[in-house]
């Protein structure tokens, strides 16, 4: 009994079992077609198409900021020349002057008591010379008639005459000295400005040396016409020539762009910045700018041109280096690079780089090396 019923599980067990392989065969057939069409889809997938360009040469455009100082065309501290006082003061801080304009007036008794003494022995020395002269034309004349007058003696009138003639000589410098020294007495402004500091009153004393030389009497600025000075870096000393033109804004004039140009360059770098020191000469003649204003100045960087440009999203920075790849038989190469100045969306690049190479616009470490990838050139 047990036999029997064994043999019928068994025919209906055969009789199941050829359609079970079956199915099962066909889901596995059916599971490596989905498998081969997933793979062939991840391939696809894969080979993503990029936006690239052809690699040319041009001018990066950009500028970059410095401070600078504007500082006064001229400048001048005043001291007395002669030891006197003060007597009237004709200007204060604030005044505008002009060229020879008289800013004070001193006062020193002993010069005009030093006057009077030379111009005595000037007159002295005068009338001295003027007898000696004339001895010598009668003692001349009187000669010219033979055996009257001998030779040593009209020798010794003309000598006499050649000294007294240098004694009044001496004399007349003697008093220009001293009347050169009044006219010091009187201080006037060496060129046009404005007064922007006074350190004395009426009465004081003041000097060429000593007490009364401690501080300067004035000191004088040229305000119509400044001077941008500014220390350009070592990169960008090459940028700047003579003519340049430069921007500039001040803090106290939000929003308001001034124009200069460059006018003198020091031609070396300092030896404390490593800056090359460059000045331009700047109109004021409306006063709107102050002399020891800090100025923010935009100083333009142009490139030659015979420099390879890229986006600068064509750069890639990694912890490699940095790279550009470029697209070759369809495979992607990197290609590592320097980098120069940036402006304007553009950075100069350095390498193994050839005028045409096709490179890729956009790029990230997700391109790998030697990946296959498609370019689609965009310019």
């Amino acid at each position: 009994m047990r036999a029997y019923l064994t043999g019928q599980k068994m025919k209906r067990y055969k009789k199941f079992a050829i359609p079970l392989f079956v199915v099962v065969g066909l889901a596995f057939q059916s599971c490596k077609s989905e498998d081969k069409k997933f793979s062939d889809d991840a391939t696809e997938i894969a080979v993503v198409t990029h936006e690239a360009f052809r690699l040319k040469k041009g001018a990066v455009a950009s500028s970059f900021r410095i401070p600078g100082e504007l500082v006064a065309n001229q400048q001048v501290d005043i001291y007395a020349k002669v030891s006197s006082f003060v007597e009237k003061l004709l200007v204060d801080v604030g005044t505008e002057v002009k060229k020879g304009q008289l800013l004070v007036t001193l006062d020193a008794p002993e010069i005009s008591s030093q006057l009077a003494g030379a111009e005595s022995r000037l007159k002295s020395f005068e009338a001295v010379y003027l007898a000696s002269k004339s001895r010598y034309d009668r003692v001349l004349k009187t000669s010219k008639t033979p055996g009257t007058i001998s030779q040593n003696d009209l020798d010794m009138a003309f000598a006499d005459q050649q000294s007294d003639l240098a004694k009044w000589e001496s004399a007349k410098a003697a008093y220009r000295e001293i009347t050169d020294a009044k006219n010091y007495l009187e201080i006037r402004a060496p060129f046009s400005g404005v007064i922007t500091a006074r350190n004395l009153s009426a009465g004081a004393y003041v000097g060429p040396s000593g007490r009364g030389s401690e501080m300067p009497l004035f000191t004088l600025l040229e305000q119509k016409n400044l001077r941008l000075v500014v220390n350009v870096p070592e990169l960008y000393a090459s940028t700047l020539q003579k003519g340049s033109a430069v921007e500039f804004t001040v803090r106290s004039i939000p929003g308001k762009i001034f124009k200069a140009e460059v006018s003198r360059l020091a031609g070396a770098l300092d030896d404390r910045l490593r800056a090359e020191r460059v000045e331009m000469d700047v109109n004021n003649a409306e006063g709107e700018l102050l002399p020891k204003m800090v100025a923010e100045v935009t100083i333009p960087v142009n490139t030659d041109g015979n420099s390879f440009a890229v986006p600068q999203s064509a750069v890639l920075n990694s912890t490699l280096g940095m790279f550009v790849i470029k697209v070759e038989n369809d495979s992607s190469i990197w290609v590592p690079v320097s980098v120069g100045r940036s402006g304007g969306g553009l950075i100069e690049v350095f390498g193994e780089l050839s005028d045409g190479d096709i490179l890729l616009k956009s790029v990230s470490e997700e391109i790998r090396d030697k990946a296959p990838v498609k370019a689609e050139i965009t310019e």
